[in-house]
């Protein structure tokens, strides 16, 4: 039996990332009763917020679910307290240490899984106790890794490193991606910017529309002077790389940004002076569909290429 699905006991060795501004009750649900790991977003939910999306997703469907976890957030003890309040049974923690809270999660029963973009700290995360990694490339929209690997390169250096379950993220929309991801070594992959242009995700249609309309080389890895993250292109996007052109300290960034800003651009749907986070996976995102057919779309299709490389003839060395 496949590892994630073993793991977190699903279907399909898919995870639904838990996107801010994005991934609320709604999508989390719709991937867990289509088979996946949907997992509710916290990082731009108040405390009571995010007890109520864990209370209806719970309503919403009887299969597994978690919660994502960036452990910067300012009051990560009340959605801890939340957590095991409300009996949530996963936890993908995320930006930052996972030795801090990986052995309290799992004294209380809880899978835990840590989102890395190194080895370095992939290896850490076996150290302390996690259940799984996830490795994630440059390629994800939202905050990203220093280091700038790629996925290609990342999750077999990772797996080489690791032999604990290890889920791939970062560039992986389509069937195909998957196979790619799993051929590399991954068990499992995790996929942010298909569900964001879902018709449960919780981001604002025009933001939606903007990620359907992304080409190639329409996002951009920016604000490395603090967190890196990948944007689409726009004014607000603009107005960073003049700042930094000119050589302006992290300071000066850091008032651009200001409060709320991938809100504004995400959630309200400011598409010049919001944060747009997204994945360069979007160019090959055409539509917007609801989440359980997304789904069932990368798992026929990565059974498809799944049996076109079987027929791949062999390559034999003289």
């Amino acid at each position: 039996m496949n590892k994630i699905n073993e793991l977190f006991e699903i279907k399909y060795p898919v995870v639904q990332a838990g996107m801010i501004w994005c991934s609320g009750w709604k999508l989390a649900s719709a991937v867990a009763n289509a088979g996946g790991l949907g997992l509710i977003g916290s990082g731009s939910m108040y405390p009571d917020v995010l007890r109520e999306h864990i209370q209806k997703c719970k309503q919403a469907t009887d299969k597994p679910f978690g919660v994502n976890l960036p452990l910067i957030y300012p009051q990560v003890d009340d959605h801890i307290n939340i957590i095991l309040e409300e009996n949530v049974k996963i936890v993908f923690t995320s930006a930052g240490n996972p030795k801090k809270f990986t052995s309290f999660f799992k004294e209380k029963g809880i899978k835990v899984v840590h989102v890395v973009a190194s080895v370095k700290f992939a290896k850490k995360c076996e150290d302390v106790g996690v259940d799984a990694v996830v490795a994630e490339g440059f390629e994800a929209g939202g905050h990203n890794g220093f280091e700038e690997s790629t996925t290609m390169t990342l999750i077999p250096m990772v797996r080489r490193a690791i032999s604990i379950p290890l889920i791939a993220a970062g560039g992986i929309g389509t069937g195909r991606g998957m196979l790619a991801a799993m051929a590399l070594g991954a068990d499992g992959v995790q996929i942010g910017s298909r569900f964001a242009a879902s018709e449960e995700s919780s981001g604002h249609p025009a933001f939606k529309d903007a990620i359907v309309k992304a080409k190639d080389g329409d996002t951009k890895l920016t604000l490395k002077q603090l967190i890196p993250v990948r944007l689409i292109k726009n004014e607000f996007l603009k107005k960073v790389e003049e700042l930094e052109f000119s050589g302006a300290c992290p300071e000066t960034l850091k008032d651009l940004l200001g409060r709320g800003r991938a809100k504004k651009g995400m959630f309200d749907g400011d598409l010049n002076e919001g944060e747009l986070e997204i994945g360069q996976i979007s160019g090959l995102i055409d539509d917007i569909k609801p989440a359980a057919v997304i789904l069932e779309e990368i798992i026929n299709e990565f059974e498809n290429a799944r049996k076109e490389i079987c027929e791949l003839p062999s390559i034999k060395i003289p």
